[in-house]
């Protein structure tokens, strides 16, 4: 599983938006409720694309609990692989899902090991990751 550092405060997609002589990634309101990160605060900012994908405003009464809870089993669809090299998978509201060995456009079947107000962590239940035989296994004909 991918290790995240304490210091991540939150996960979520967005979109950048010119305004007047600036570009501006906008904030879902729930991210600011929660608690996770303050108004008027400075934090770093890492983006990873999301390659074809439009992402539709959210409304501003959206549920903010995690669409997924832990020992949950689904089916998803891994978008990217992250910098450690894990499977990541978006779900309802653009919520997050770390998939350690998911491969992007891999529909795999998981189980929620962990669950954050803004990312999940899974594990596959039905993924077997190839692997090259051995000097001593013979492949079958």
């Amino acid at each position: 599983m991918v290790e995240i550092s304490d210091a991540l405060r939150t996960v979520f997609t967005g979109t950048i938006e010119r305004r007047d002589e600036n570009y501006v990634i906008e904030v879902p309101m729930e991210e600011v409720s929660h608690g996770t990160i303050r108004e008027n605060s400075v934090y770093r900012v890492a983006l990873l694309n999301t390659p074809g994908q439009q992402v539709k405003r959210r409304p501003e009464s959206v549920d903010s609990t995690p669409p997924v809870s832990e020992g949950e089993q689904r089916t998803v669809t891994i978008e990217a692989v992250g910098r450690e090299g894990d499977g990541i998978a978006k779900v309802e509201r653009g919520y997050v899902i770390i998939v350690p060995g998911g491969e992007p456009g891999e529909e795999i079947e998981v189980e929620i090991e962990r669950v954050t107000p803004s990312v999940a962590f899974a594990n596959a239940t039905d993924h077997e990751i190839a692997s090259e035989p051995t000097s001593d296994e013979t492949p079958s004909a």
